[in-house]
């Protein structure tokens, strides 16, 4: 969340030789390791990409959404992308957004769930947003047998992100997968991988 901060405190120590950080939280880091931490808190202050790939997290009541990410995934890799997926129901909530800023790319996958979003989406949504979250492309897909509304309530909640790229359109699944949905599916995957949606 303070990336600003952590930058300028970087440009300061940069003048140092430094040997050995000991963290007031966190284990005492020497050699390459205090190299290594420097490089990856320089990335991390800028908001900027640390692995070249995509995050696919999934919230799923009953595992069709999960299948709809599972196949997701697959496709990306197909194409030689480095794929990570999550699933928010059962991982650790702390490794999801640390998984999330470790990528520039994101596809979120969730059921709708009364009127909103299923809340374990709900949760690591606001959770990135108290991150400070930022400069990232997100591709979503919504769950949703009469009303789906899960799309609409992440879209609300990446709008209030710094510089998110949504990529549109949203894919929504109704119920679970049907073969009708692969083109929109290979459409997503298509916005996933450019640099800049059009």
């Amino acid at each position: 969340k303070y990336g600003a901060q952590v930058a300028a405190a970087l440009a300061k120590i940069h003048a140092f030789d430094i040997q050995r950080i000991a963290p007031l939280h966190g284990c005492l880091l020497e050699g390459n390791e205090v190299t290594e931490a420097l490089r990856l808190y320089d990335i991390w202050s800028r908001y900027e990409v640390e692995t070249d790939g995509v995050l696919v997290a999934h919230a799923s009541i009953y595992g069709n959404t999960a299948a709809v990410a599972h196949r997701i995934a697959e496709q990306l890799r197909t194409k030689g992308v480095e794929v990570k997926e999550i699933d928010l129901c059962r991982s650790d909530m702390s490794e999801a957004v640390s998984q999330a800023f470790r990528f520039g790319k994101m596809v979120l996958c969730a059921a709708s769930y009364d009127g909103g979003v299923f809340p374990p989406m709900h949760e690591f949504l606001y959770k990135l947003g108290i991150k400070g979250y930022q400069s990232r492309r997100v591709g979503i897909v919504e769950n949703g047998t009469w009303a789906p509304t899960a799309g609409k309530t992440i879209c609300s909640m990446l709008q209030q992100m710094k510089n998110i790229d949504i990529i549109s359109p949203i894919l929504t699944i109704r119920s679970a997968w049907k073969e009708d949905y692969q083109q929109d599916l290979e459409m997503l995957v298509e916005g996933v991988m450019r640099e800049k949606c059009m």
